[in-house]
């Protein structure tokens, strides 16, 4: 883990394994597949749902703090309790879930470096017994807002366009990074291949938008990438630590593992994760929308490859 700025916010598995039962350690499963927890976990872990636990079900937002005091108290965590972050998926919904927590001020957070898949690669032990704790006091002190990014914000971070404004350019102190796969990006897709249509009406990116998918910062066991491997792929694309940024994917979760790889690991002080991503930005009325895939057929990009700004998965 040498060479990441902040290399204290990954775990490696044989230090969880060696400190899941230390009192002030709280291990958090949270996955895109909910019903993984009740068929095998790490001992000792805890299960968040992403969807019952961290979402109003009635507003699109994150739950409101007196309801994320009373979700630590039931999971035993304290305002001094370390909390290890898991799950499926490379760790999508734990580092959404992590990213949750930091907007919600709690101090100690990490996450754990490939996840679910590397622990079982690695044969370690399982259980299907819940685990049980002591429910706790918790009391959110002072909240991190500047880590979430809205579309008003988004509008502004690209110059408040004209809806038909296609050539967006940045103000230099400016990214913009889609986090999504090509297909998506170039407006082919509005959805991930194999995953159900979420609601978005148009397909494409938000102008000036560079695409490096999320995955190219991890390895195919899902442990994160070298320092030196992410800062030549953030930065040989421009997206430097002296720049605002705002990622973006299509309901939060990719963008949240980009943000980070780039705010918590690497270290740069101005990132913030656009939650509302493309299922809100492909169906908000006035606002603009690149479309490659309106000016190349279908044929013309299989026979050239082009996705323009695209980063290949």
């Amino acid at each position: 883990m040498t060479g990441y700025v902040n290399p204290g916010v990954l775990a490696e598995t044989t230090w969880v394994e060696e400190h899941s039962a230390d009192p002030d350690i709280r291990l958090v499963e949270c996955d895109e597949d909910a019903d993984l927890y009740d068929r095998s976990h790490i001992p000792g872990a805890v299960r968040i749902d992403w969807q019952a636990d961290l979402n109003d079900q009635r507003v699109r937002d994150h739950v409101d703090a007196r309801t994320f005091e009373r979700l630590m108290g039931r999971l035993g965590i304290t305002r001094d309790t370390t909390v290890v972050f898991y799950g499926d998926q490379a760790n999508w919904w734990a580092a959404y879930a992590y990213w949750v927590f930091r907007i919600m001020g709690h101090p100690k957070l990490c996450l754990v470096n490939g996840g679910r898949k590397k622990w079982l690669a690695e044969l370690r032990a399982m259980t299907s017994a819940p685990t049980l704790p002591p429910e706790t006091r918790y009391v959110v002190a002072e909240r991190n807002p500047g880590l979430r990014a809205f579309r008003t914000d988004v509008m502004r971070h690209i110059g408040n366009p004209s809806p038909r404004q296609l050539v967006v350019r940045l103000p230099a102190a400016h990214s913009l990074v889609d986090v999504r796969t090509p297909a998506e990006y170039s407006g082919q897709l509005v959805q991930m291949a194999g995953y159900p249509q979420e609601g978005a009406l148009r397909g494409g990116h938000i102008p000036a938008a560079v695409n490096i998918p999320w995955g190219r910062a991890v390895n195919t066991d899902w442990t994160f990438r070298s320092a030196g491997e992410i800062r030549r792929l953030y930065e040989g694309a421009g997206i430097t630590p002296d720049k605002d940024i705002i990622v973006y994917c299509r309901i939060g979760e990719r963008s949240s593992l980009t943000w980070f790889v780039l705010h918590e690991l690497m270290g740069y002080r101005r990132v913030r994760n656009y939650d509302g991503s493309w299922t809100e930005w492909g169906n908000s009325v006035g606002v603009p929308v690149a479309n490659p895939s309106l000016v190349l057929g279908t044929r013309d990009r299989a026979a050239t490859g082009v996705f323009p700004r695209a980063v290949a998965h």
